[in-house]
């Protein structure tokens, strides 16, 4: 393949001909590249799915990490272990492409791989890497961890995306007309398009942002000085970035500077489209913000029998069907737990990241009902968790091995590491409830509860992010019923969830499973049928290019 002509390599469907380039700081799109963290990742891995189904002249830049985000394992005492374990992919090809790009003084060497559609099915995609003989090994180490907890690591990390990745599609000329940042981690691409293009006006008319934080205080922040010195601002000027990005202050606010820059910005929900309108709103010279609901890739991750039994009205095979995925499941949850679960139980699963907002001991908060819950001889119930937190995290750390430590004393509680596409796939054609309690208005978006009902999962869930486009209480899934959260402290808010919870749980969700199983079903599959077209990420990269990419 000739990389310094590059064109994507397949037919592009005539809606589609825009030329984009997609940045984004992790890809999910196989279990064997380990290149993401969680959520983000899950994300543009399906962006990246949909993009090659639909045929769309888009190519993703990323990086290629080292020792991915890291290995989760065990302690001898079964808590949380962080690995970092080097990762060997014979399937990206190397393009030969090398060039250098100013960090911290001096030139780094940069080289790009390719991963070929074919070989996942997704669109073309560049991973960076400084792990080169060239390097020292301070240079070597910007490509080891995706988000790494050094700090000027971490704005390297971000030069590398933005500016090398920007270069990057200059080396293969492949001239987008588009500049997609996948959350703010690549805006320093800004700089080198400002030398490219000549004026920040030729710039906005070819970057789009899409932002995932529906809070101020979560947007990446960095002291202005330390971006220049190392040269996050491709040799612009403090006060030149001052005037051109409107930062007053010593912190260099990633986001607003590409709201400032971009052409159109999206949310990643309704309702993340409202609040990040409203927040940012405040602020002078700011692009519109639209709103572009996540999705998820329904070919990667929807079981299609389950589908095939419920479009043909085959109740019998339905069941066998979801009988035997939880069963297989529930061999890799005692493989992973030592903990042997009966397919023929309700199961309850929360997984996803660990974060404290998203509240994974949220449940277990009342011993006592807990305890209850789990005892229920007439309305028997298993529950597994699973998921990263991030590895300096200590509070949520904290709330992994707390889980952990509880489940010894259950045998029908389980937590699970390793949490990746494969564990998350399975974990979901395991359950029967999907725990989704994020602290509301915390969750942008949220996703992975739109793969629980591509493999006939029944949502339970705080009134946040995608879910209040999506459920209807008791018809396809569970909604804990919102209340004036505004006017509440945290611990009342998560007392008033956690009651809520156990409520619907104990007087709605187990008597209908066990006890009516014809309305049950009908749950499952109006969840199914509802997730299907609207939550399938086709959809997603569609409107990018209608709203978005214009």
């Amino acid at each position: 393949m000739n990389f310094n002509e590059f064109q994507v390599p397949y037919s592009i469907d005539t809606k589609y001909q825009k030329k984009v380039a997609y940045f984004s700081m992790e890809f999910a799109i196989s279990q064997p590249l380990k290149i993401y963290s969680g959520g983000l990742g899950f994300l543009s891995g399906s962006h990246l799915r949909s993009t090659y189904e639909l045929r769309q002249n888009l190519i993703g830049i990323g990086i290629l990490w080292k020792y991915g985000y890291y290995d989760q394992a065990r302690n001898p005492d079964q808590t949380l272990q962080v690995q970092w374990n080097e990762k060997i992919y014979n399937y990206l090809e190397d393009t030969g492409i090398k060039f250098q790009i100013p960090i911290h003084g001096h030139q780094v060497w940069v080289k790009a791989l390719y991963l070929n559609p074919e070989t996942f099915k997704s669109a073309p995609l560049f991973l960076l890497s400084t792990d080169l003989p060239e390097n020292d090994f301070v240079s070597q180490t910007i490509c080891h961890r995706l988000y790494d907890a050094n700090v000027a690591t971490k704005v390297a990390q971000f030069i590398l995306l933005g500016i090398g990745g920007a270069k990057l599609v200059d080396l293969l000329n492949f001239n987008p007309e588009i500049y997609h940042l996948n959350e703010a981690h690549a805006f320093s691409a800004a700089f080198y398009l400002l030398k490219k293009f000549g004026s920040k006006d030729e710039v906005k008319k070819h970057m789009v942002f899409t932002t995932h934080t529906p809070e101020e205080a979560g947007n990446e922040k960095h002291d202005i000085h330390l971006c220049e010195k190392m040269g996050y601002f491709y040799g612009s000027s403090i006060e030149d970035v001052r005037k051109l990005t409107g930062m007053e202050d010593d912190l260099f606010n990633h986001s607003l500077a590409a709201l400032r820059f971009s052409k159109l910005a999206n949310g990643v929900s309704q309702l993340h489209g409202e609040v990040s309108r409203k927040m940012w709103g405040k602020y002078d010279n700011i692009c519109e913000i639209k709103s572009i609901t996540n999705a998820q890739n329904w070919h990667y991750w929807a079981d299609k029998q389950l589908y095939h039994y419920m479009d043909n009205n085959n109740e019998e095979a339905f069941d066998d069907r979801k009988r035997f995925l939880k069963k297989r499941a529930f061999d890799i949850v005692a493989d992973n737990s030592g903990k042997l679960f009966n397919p023929d139980v309700f199961t309850i699963v929360w997984a996803r990241r660990f974060a404290g907002y998203k509240r994974a001991e949220l449940i277990t908060e009342d011993n006592d009902r807990f305890k209850k819950l789990l005892d229920n001889k007439k309305h028997p119930v298993q529950i597994i968790w699973a998921g990263k937190p991030y590895p300096m995290d200590y509070p949520a750390i904290s709330e992994f091995n707390n889980l952990v430590n509880l489940s010894k004393e259950h045998n029908n509680m389980a937590v699970c590491v390793g949490y990746e596409l494969a564990l998350s796939k399975r974990l979901k054609q395991a359950s029967d409830l999907w725990l989704n309690n994020p602290r509301v208005p915390r969750e942008a978006s949220g996703t992975s509860g739109m793969t629980a009902a591509m493999n006939g999962s029944v949502n339970i869930s705080t009134n946040d992010g995608w879910i209040c486009e999506f459920i209807n209480h008791g018809n396809n899934g569970f909604l804990i019923t919102p209340t004036d959260y505004e006017k509440m402290s945290v611990f009342e808010q998560d007392e008033y969830d956690e009651e809520k919870l156990f409520d619907i749980i104990e007087n709605q969700v187990l008597p209908l499973y066990y006890e009516n199983k014809a309305v049950w079903k009908q749950i499952i599959k109006n969840g199914m049928s509802d997730v299907r077209w609207q939550f399938d990420s086709n959809r997603m990269v569609k409107e990018y290019y209608e709203l978005l990419y214009i």
